[in-house]
């Protein structure tokens, strides 16, 4: 691997479709390296954008303007950080010699709830929850009746849980469908209708596929409010037999996916030591961002050193540690934080302010990062120092 200066005859250029805050931190990594980054996304200055060679603002599911960015910049690889995206044409340039991180396939299936778990369930049989699909309220309701109360129902499109709600009765059916249709990436559509797991806990078991084998991070405790992350810590405990377990489902997912990269596996772990498939992401996760506190390499610089191709010699986490994220709490035309030296009062404390230009309630505008003795202890850290924060708005 031969990488000049950017903007040279030399350079290697990666393009980022999708510039949020985890996109960044992957600019970031890859910009250490010297290679030169092209960051894209639907609206300007997005938080990859500000630390990019040079940027681009289309919206990525139109398939005629992404190929013409493309073909303008010519990258060696094109990493989508995002799952809106015309992935038809994604698979179209890779036929064509792009290189598409980790694989066209692998970005096209994981954007849809349906190809995912009938991978997952059908042809790789790991364990998942029961499902069904629905196309209309009608067939939601016939659905909803065979999985059994409470049930989950999501939009086979969708991100940080918009869209997902869960069915109690089949009084919440209704209000439930109407989310669906308004929550989703794509708008109103075909749904996901998933039985309700009781579960002890979930993880994220970032799963690195490199030149040199497959390597598993320490697994990722995380807590979700509508099916947003809010908070998460490294490690979680885990039994060795569930850990062995999640592993051979992790693999089995990802060499299927194929291609070079991290995954976010998301596995429910339950109470009589079974490890269920939930969902996968072929990029870097939010719940992943603990380990910029945890591992001598978080998992975007993992991510990174896998798609230039290089050994992962050793993944080595050296703290316990939790992430919390700083959120909305409403609508901010110009988000400004207020008091941010006191995150820094306590030792093993970071922050990371993402730069969004604007914000909706609950959005994520940044996160507190923090290290103890234990998951427990640097999450109640973490905890402490995010309440410091206030979130004002300058407009």
């Amino acid at each position: 691997m031969n990488i000049g200066a950017p903007r040279k005859s030399k350079a290697k250029k990666v393009l980022m479709l999708g510039s949020g805050e985890l996109g960044k931190e992957v600019a970031l990594e890859f910009a250490r390296l010297g290679v030169e980054v092209v960051a894209c996304d639907r609206y300007a200055h997005a938080p990859a954008m500000q630390v990019a060679t040079r940027s681009h603002v289309f919206d990525m599911l139109d398939a005629q303007e992404l190929r013409r960015v493309v073909l303008e910049e010519r990258p060696n690889w094109i990493v989508p950080e995002i799952e809106a995206i015309a992935t038809s044409e994604l698979a179209a340039l890779e036929n064509e010699g792009f290189a598409v991180v980790p694989t066209a396939f692998a970005a096209k299936l994981t954007m849809d709830r349906e190809g995912i778990r009938r991978l997952a369930a059908e042809e790789l049989k790991v364990p998942t929850a029961r499902y069904c699909f629905a196309e209309s309220f009608q067939e939601c309701e016939v659905a909803v009746r065979t999985l059994g109360f409470p049930c989950v129902v999501k939009p086979l499109m969708s991100s940080s849980g918009k869209g997902q709600s869960v069915v109690r009765s089949i009084e919440d059916l209704e209000r439930c469908w109407d989310y669906s249709q308004t929550g989703g990436r794509t708008g109103p559509g075909r749904v996901i209708i998933e039985e309700f797991i009781s579960f002890e806990s979930e993880i994220t078991l970032l799963t690195v596929r490199a030149a040199n084998g497959t390597f598993f991070c320490d697994p990722i405790g995380h807590r979700q409010v509508e099916g947003d992350y809010v908070e998460s810590w490294q490690p979680h405990h885990i039994s060795s037999l569930q850990i062995e377990k999640a592993h051979d489902i992790a693999k089995k997912v990802t060499d299927r996916l194929g291609g070079l990269g991290v995954f976010g596996v998301e596995l429910f772990l339950l109470k009589n030591g079974e490890v269920i498939f939930s969902e996968v992401s072929p990029r870097p996760h939010d719940t992943g961002m603990v380990t910029l506190a945890t591992q001598d390499w978080s998992q975007f610089a993992l991510h990174v050193r896998a798609i230039l191709g290089f050994p992962i010699a050793e993944i080595s986490r050296k703290w316990a540690g939790a992430s919390v994220a700083v959120r909305a709490k409403g609508e901010l035309a110009n988000p400004v934080f207020k008091g941010v030296e006191r995150v820094f009062e306590e030792p093993g404390v970071d922050l990371r302010i993402f730069g969004k230009p604007a914000a909706v309630l609950n959005r994520r505008l940044g996160v507190v990062l923090a290290i103890g003795i234990s998951s427990g202890a640097a999450l109640e850290k973490a905890r402490r120092s995010a309440d410091k924060i206030q979130l004002g708005d300058d407009a």
